[in-house]
């Protein structure tokens, strides 16, 4: 007997973190870990922790993506503005 999920499109995910973030945060919280060890900073431990927190998805939406949409607005992409003189 197989239990497929409802949407087999449906990105993998492990609790509530996609399954790639979950792979980036382990790599960074090992990485960390190692520096911490050899006397690096916490900086990385920071960090990492932070990764993990703002990619917490909760239906299909997280504080990464929206800052990723936000940055590229304000900073990165030309908005382009067309004024026109309406008459009455």
């Amino acid at each position: 007997m197989y239990i497929y999920p409802e949407d087999l499109r449906a990105k993998a995910k492990l609790w509530l973190w996609a399954l790639r973030d979950v792979a980036v945060t382990g790599i960074a919280l090992l990485l960390s870990v190692l520096a911490l060890a050899n006397g690096g900073g916490t900086l990385l431990l920071v960090l990492a922790v932070s990764y993990a927190f703002l990619s917490i998805r909760v239906e299909d939406a997280s504080i990464l993506d929206f800052l990723r949409c936000a940055v590229c607005f304000l900073f990165l992409h030309q908005q382009y503005y067309e004024w026109e003189e309406r008459t009455l």
